[in-house]
């Protein structure tokens, strides 16, 4: 009779490893889908900024594959390196490195939308004094748009292109405008688009708004190149001291390998070592929102 219990007990206790086990992967599923929708919905979103022609699956596929390589190199660099390999050390070291490196596309993707920002920003300016001259000729406001779009400067040429074809699609130049301040998120810009709708309802000079918004864009560019080299060693530090454990994490991987194989070797030690990641994270967050000055 003890036995048949036995038995049993051990039978619901598989079952209920069993049905547990399919409730992790099916909740790891749901999570892993619902994170993939939303990270494909984003870089679709920031490869139509950069006007790249490339499907957002691709660049999941390749985040992937980054991280796959990252930590098959991770690993080899460390076989070959270290001489007291373990399986714990080598499985934590790839798993760093997989985390490390999966921010690489999307962190690449937001720096071409940067730059390309702050290009469009630096021919803004002299965009505003070629419609204020175009003005001046006698031109419409869309002729004045149509000469910025018919000059070859990428990216200015572009965005003002898609304006036209908005405009010529039957949406009103308002309209058009706003959807241009969306899609670019310039400030310099907004404050033209509206500048422009303004004039437009309480018929304002356009060709004097348009001179001093290019004095005070100029103004505010060469306030944000004075910033942002003062900031310079700020941001700069920010790297160093994010580096700096690292570093020091392999340092020691060769002058104590013992020491950094007790740490490795135990859960306490590997948690450890994960605060210590997190809290460098922050750090180097902290630091780059402080030398992040807004004008």
């Amino acid at each position: 009779m003890i036995e048949y219990g036995q038995i049993l007990a051990s039978l619901c206790a598989g079952l209920a490893v069993m049905f547990a086990t399919l409730v992790i992967i099916e909740f790891a599923a749901y999570v892993s889908s619902r994170y993939k929708e939303r990270y494909l919905r984003e870089t679709s979103i920031e490869l139509d900024d950069v006007l790249l022609q490339m499907p957002a699956g691709r660049i999941f596929d390749l985040t992937l594959a980054i991280c796959g390589l990252s930590s098959f190199l991770a690993v080899a660099i460390f076989g070959i390196s270290s001489t007291s390999w373990s399986w714990p050390k080598a499985a934590f070291i790839a798993v760093l490195a997989a985390i490390a490196s999966f921010p690489i596309p999307r962190a690449y993707l937001k720096f071409l939308r940067k730059r390309r920002l702050q290009k469009f920003n630096e021919q803004l300016e002299d965009a505003l004094n070629s419609m204020s001259s175009a003005l001046k000729a006698g031109f419409s406001i869309n002729q004045a748009i149509e000469v910025i779009a018919s000059e070859n400067r990428n990216p200015i040429s572009i965005e003002f292109r898609l304006l036209l074809q908005e405009i010529r699609l039957g949406v009103t130049l308002d309209q058009a405008l706003e959807n241009m301040v969306k899609r670019l998120e310039s400030e310099d810009f907004e404050l033209v688009a509206t500048a422009i709708l303004t004039a437009r309802q309480t018929g304002g000079e356009l060709t004097v708004i348009f001179e001093r918004l290019s004095a005070m864009i100029r103004e505010r560019m060469r306030i944000t190149g004075k910033l942002r080299a003062l900031t310079a060693q700020g941001k700069m530090q920010s790297y160093v001291v994010g580096a700096m454990p690292f570093l020091l994490m392999i340092i020691m991987n060769y002058i104590a390998p013992e020491m950094m194989s007790s740490f490795f070797n135990s859960m306490t030690g590997i948690f450890m070592i994960l605060g210590v990641v997190g809290l460098v994270i922050a750090g180097f967050l902290v630091i780059k929102k402080i030398t992040n000055i807004d004008i």
